[in-house]
């Protein structure tokens, strides 16, 4: 069985951070992705609101991360999935679809996955002219006519970025207001070619080989009408992927994200978690970043007690 100071779970930037500042206080770290190193950080087409960069897209961003925690001596497996968590104990076993792992900690930085609308066509269509990742797939709807579902930051991201691309673009949100910053509010409204429809609800994706046209029901008015559009993105939010976590005793709210305290520490001693699938309000790159490190440093002196710790 293989023995680490502290395990990872997760290679967003959450788990990143945590694994560089874990292994220059000197913990042989290993962190587990089951899909690439980068987490929903690389997903984004732009990122304006880190610190220290002006512009950068979310996926140069995430390998200068990745990069940076390799060269602190970090193990990074990717497409190594955790099956199952025993944290009873105080020595914690990871059981992954490779091998048996056993570590003195773990951080749970698993994030989330793409919430869903749930209406007919939308898991049909997946990869045929649905996505929930505009900077993967956007470059496929050049000169194209696309739908973006949804009203906060994500949204309006994909958005703008789909209209250097798109031909047209609309966006329709449930609500008479969105939910993102005012930046970015501004910029949506400063494109030609981007109509929002406000009140508005997708309740069908429709078409033939490929996506066709969407139905859509207008909150106010109670019209259902057809858009014909050739790509739907939705973004729509995330739901936390916190099952593992919470099938090994680890406490979640009513929502399912891992409940923490301002020290990262879940409610089993030596289990801490950070970023996306935690319970803290602001999901964006710069909290998980921040929750990683405090992870890492609260699972050092849990590790190695010196003098200053307290429980």
């Amino acid at each position: 069985m293989e023995s680490w100071d502290l395990i990872i779970i997760g290679g967003g930037a959450a788990g990143l951070a945590a694994g560089i500042y874990a292994a220059r206080s000197g913990l042989k770290t290993l962190v587990l992705e089951e899909k690439m190193a980068g987490g929903t950080t690389a997903d984004a087409p732009l990122v304006e609101n880190y610190p220290g960069f002006q512009s950068i897209s979310g996926m140069e961003l995430a390998q200068k991360m990745v990069a940076q925690c390799k060269g602190t001596g970090v193990i990074i497996r990717e497409f190594e999935k955790v099956l199952s968590l025993d944290l009873k104990s105080e020595k914690k076993i990871v059981k992954t679809n490779r091998t048996v792992l056993e570590t003195e900690a773990v951080i749970i930085a698993s994030g989330s996955h793409y919430r869903k609308i749930g209406v007919p066509g939308e898991k049909e269509f997946l990869g045929r002219g649905v996505s929930y990742c505009g900077i993967c797939d956007g470059p496929l709807f050049k000169s194209r006519r696309v739908l973006v579902v949804g009203g906060g930051n994500s949204a309006l991201i994909t958005a703008q970025y789909i209209a250097g691309l798109a031909s047209e673009v609309k966006v329709a949100h449930r609500r008479d207001a969105f939910r993102a910053e005012e930046a970015l509010v501004k910029a949506l409204k400063e494109k030609a070619n981007i109509e929002i429809l406000w009140n508005s609800e997708v309740k069908e994706i429709k078409g033939e080989k490929l996506v066709n046209k969407v139905t859509i029901f207008n909150r106010n008015t109670g019209e259902t009408n057809e858009l014909l559009v050739d790509g739907v993105f939705v973004q729509v939010g995330e739901t936390p992927n916190s099952q593992l976590a919470k099938e090994a005793g680890v406490e979640v709210d009513k929502d399912g994200y891992v409940m923490i305290d301002i020290r990262q520490r879940t409610n089993i001693a030596g289990v801490y978690a950070a970023g996306d699938v935690t319970n803290h309000t602001v999901k964006q790159v710069g909290t998980a970043v921040g929750q990683g490190i405090t992870a890492a440093l609260e699972a050092y002196n849990y590790i190695r007690r010196p003098y200053y710790y307290r429980e």
